[in-house]
């Protein structure tokens, strides 16, 4: 059966590429589109080619198949949008108790475009957003984007697939490993990002989303900076040009500019600065470069207004937020949230993030994801069922002492068996 499968998935990707190359071509299924390394060896494992990467059935979509559900909503604002049904809150009233201000959630059922269910539970708390704000970084570096080829959009994607870029010191230093596949020798290789890497803007925000490494986003970070700097010079400019502006520039100045650039397009977005904002970067090597400023804090109420826009298609424009989505679509090993088994099947858009602090004193038990000083942990994901139910999901926790990938996972369990009405 395994195998019917994976020949059935293989003759689909054979057909994407027979096709013209339009505003439908990633995933696995977009190598030749993006020029990401690791989606030619999946589909080389696809193939039988090279061993079989054991994903989950739900993340063989085609990029052909990858659309924005909400587009007929385009006009609605998110106020107007996001508002409480008494049938599907009393359901989430029931998995999380409301007096506990350690669970926040939003969650939005788009199955029903033209009838759209919305529930939460202390929505506008206030969290650390770790890693979820990496998705900040991917928003900023499409508006600069937009900015210097406003009405090119296969300019933006040409460049993002052939300007090659150094990490430096900027991607120091990250635990996150990163896939770094040749292509020539058919060999995958998972490791820590280092200074002399060099990748393609497409390659380096893929490694930012899709493994979650810290220096990858710091780099996509820095572009996005640089393309604000340099405007419409970013195409050519060197690595001179840019070691330059970071030696001779004022670091203040530079500063308010990464800054800014991260956070403008959210508020363009009527997310507000306590609903979500990014003050400091992801590595520890940007400290010379550029400082911190403002502190990062993220709410699910603004995720989730950035999540409803992105389906809107208001992430800078239609296309951009088709291709943020398709940078969100799962195609590696799935955790925490996005590992419950109801989603196995299901195409998930995720990212997470965690931040957690031991004190071996209170309790010699702390450890990884259960921090007794704190212990964040924040999920975002668009769930797409194969029988057409679909929602959105923004749950961020602050749950002392307990495993919190362990908890996400079980939640995700519940929410999906509440909006789909399995018992």
């Amino acid at each position: 059966m395994i195998k019917t499968i994976k020949i059935i998935v293989l003759a689909v990707i054979c057909m994407a590429f027979t096709s013209p190359v339009n505003d439908s071509i990633y995933p696995i299924d977009g190598y030749q589109y993006s020029g990401i390394k690791r989606l030619k060896y999946l589909q080389l494992s696809i193939s039988g080619d090279l061993p079989d990467a054991k994903l989950p059935l739900g993340a063989y979509k085609s990029i052909n198949d990858i659309k924005l559900n909400l587009l007929s909503r385009v006009q609605n604002k998110t106020e107007d949008i996001l508002i409480e049904n008494p049938g599907l809150q009393k359901q989430i009233d029931a998995l999380f108790p409301r007096l506990d201000k350690s669970y926040s959630v939003a969650i939005l059922d788009i199955s029903k475009p033209d009838s759209l269910r919305y529930a939460q539970q202390n929505e506008s708390r206030g969290f650390q957003p770790g890693s979820v704000g990496k998705l900040v970084v991917v928003t900023a570096l499409f508006d600069q984007l937009a900015k210097i080829y406003p009405n090119d959009y296969s300019k933006r994607v040409a460049l993002l697939k052939t300007k090659i870029v150094k990490g430096g010191n900027w991607v120091l230093t990250d635990e996150h490993t990163i896939p770094v596949f040749n292509i020539e020798t058919n060999k995958l290789v998972k490791r820590q990002a280092v200074a002399s890497d060099v990748f393609s803007l497409f390659e380096w925000a893929d490694h930012a989303l899709s493994v979650s490494n810290n220096g990858a986003a710091s780099v996509v970070w820095r572009e996005a900076l640089l393309m604000a700097a340099f405007g419409e010079k970013y195409p050519t400019m060197t690595q001179a040009d840019a070691d330059a502006y970071f030696s001779v520039g004022p670091k203040n100045d530079i500063t308010d500019l990464a800054v800014s650039i991260v956070n403008q397009p959210l508020r363009d977005l009527g997310i507000t600065e306590d609903e979500w904002r990014l003050g400091t970067f992801f590595t520890r090597g940007v400290n010379p470069y550029v400082g911190s400023k403002g502190g990062s804090i993220g709410s699910p109420l603004g995720l989730m207004k950035w999540m409803l826009q992105l389906e809107q298609g208001k992430i800078v424009d239609k296309q951009s937020s088709l291709e943020i989505k398709r940078l969100m679509y799962m195609t590696d090993r799935r955790i925490r949230y996005a590992q419950a088994p109801e989603l196995r099947d299901a195409a998930v858009y995720f990212k997470s993030g965690s931040l957690y602090k031991c004190d071996k004193t209170k309790d010699q038990a702390c450890g990884k994801y259960k921090g007794n000083v704190f212990n964040y942990m924040n999920s975002v994901a668009i769930v797409e069922h194969a029988d057409g139910s679909k929602y959105m999901v923004c749950l961020m926790t602050n749950v002392l002492g307990k495993n919190s990938a362990g908890d996400h996972l079980a939640l995700a369990s519940r929410i999906d068996k509440t909006i789909r009405n399995v018992q």
